[in-house]
């Protein structure tokens, strides 16, 4: 659901532009949309049920305490799960990445399987520093820092890690000995 692009936005708009109170109910709202809508993922994404969850518990939170530090840190608790659920795999298998890559090679070789589980911890490692960033603009930045950072620059990275992997994978698949 897009609603999760523009958290960052949404967030940073509610507490410059209005009532807390209205803030609270219409992230709420959302994430009970996304809940909804998304019941049929939970078994290929299974990460996105106790992510939302967590995001009502710390949004709730947050407004009981009357600090937008809860608001804040729903970036943080996405890249946490998502770090959870790739280096999980990697853990048990198969991979994320290899489970991704399977959808269009079912057949899938062995030197695949190896590059995939690179590509997985590769992610992990992502989650940890992203996340990581994003704590820190959640707690010492300012909410313009914030909202900037965990809509904008966090996506960009992403992007950035998607394109580079993909033409290092066509490079691979090019030249299975490099």
């Amino acid at each position: 659901m897009i609603f999760l692009a523009c958290y960052p936005l949404i967030v940073y708009v509610g507490l410059t532009r209005f009532n807390s109170h209205i803030l609270t109910i219409v992230l709420l709202f959302l994430l009970g949309l996304r809940l909804w809508f998304s019941r049929a993922l939970f078994d290929k994404m299974p990460w996105l049920k106790p992510a939302t969850l967590l995001a009502v518990i710390t949004i709730l939170i947050s407004k009981t305490v009357g600090s937008d530090l809860g608001l804040r840190l729903y970036p943080v608790i996405i890249n946490v799960v998502m770090l959870i659920v790739f280096a999980y795999s990697l853990h048990k298998g198969p991979s994320i990445i290899e489970t991704f890559a399977r959808i269009t090679e079912p057949a899938l070789d062995e030197n695949g399987v190896i590059y995939t589980k690179k590509v997985t911890l590769l992610w992990c490692l992502f989650f940890v520093v992203n996340g990581g960033i994003a704590l820190y603009t959640s707690i010492f930045s300012s909410l313009e820092t914030w909202a900037f950072y965990n809509g904008f620059v966090a996506y960009l990275a992403m992007g950035t890690l998607f394109a580079i992997e993909w033409l290092v994978r066509q490079r691979v698949k090019r030249n299975p000995g490099v």
